[in-house]
């Protein structure tokens, strides 16, 4: 059986991908960001994180070959500036109070690198990768819900300052696009990646509903 390694800490990107039936080796890469976007030089949202999750998803693939590797970054846009994670409590506040009763665009990068290879080993890194870009409408809240949700915590480990699955759902009135993509990771751009490279995503389903 393939076996996927998903490139990334992120809870929310495992728990969408357990829902979906697959359960993925976790290996969290040790890639300096800040370090590779410098690199990059002034390149878009959606260019920027498809950098990143290049670059995690490689970082990751030499100690798993044989395996499928993904990587994934998520950022998002407003008002052309890009946002990921808060600094701190002050900074995430700060970010509500300018997003609340507006839009942004959640843009989050895949990159697939495949080790498997045949059995000479050809094909074997063979990688491709992807943006989804969602559009999330922000509820109008008060400073005073914006103070408790900052308070939770939660907002402070994810791009953007919030969730959809998690607390932060209440303040989200809508979203144009996949909201898989909003979470982390796209559902249907990641089965499309792995149909590239002839892995249909039902034989990765392992967790199948009782």
């Amino acid at each position: 059986m393939t076996t996927l390694v998903l490139a990334s800490a992120s809870p929310a990107r495992l728990a969408t991908l357990r829902a979906a039936g697959i359960e993925p080796t976790v290996a969290v890469s040790a890639v300096d960001e800040p370090a590779v976007l410098a690199a990059a030089g002034d390149v878009p949202p959606a260019e920027a994180v498809l950098l990143l999750a290049r670059a995690k998803a490689r970082d990751v693939a030499p100690g798993h070959a044989g395996a499928l590797v993904l990587g994934c970054d998520s950022m998002l846009e407003l008002d052309g500036r890009v946002l990921g994670k808060p600094a701190d409590a002050a900074d995430a506040v700060a970010r509500w109070r300018a997003m609340r009763g507006r839009s942004g665009r959640l843009h989050t990068g895949h990159w697939l690198v495949d080790g498997r290879g045949g059995a000479d080993g050809a094909g074997a890194g063979a990688e491709a990768g992807a943006t989804s870009t969602t559009v999330v409408h922000f509820a109008d809240v008060s400073d005073a819900e914006i103070d408790a949700y900052v308070a939770t915590g939660e907002p402070l480990w994810v791009a953007g300052a919030f969730t959809i699955d998690g607390l932060g759902g209440a303040f989200i009135t809508g979203v144009e696009g996949d909201h898989h993509g909003v979470v982390g990771l796209s559902l249907p751009l990641l089965r499309d990646l792995l149909a590239a490279r002839g892995v249909p995503i039902h034989t990765l389903w392992t967790r199948l509903p009782s």
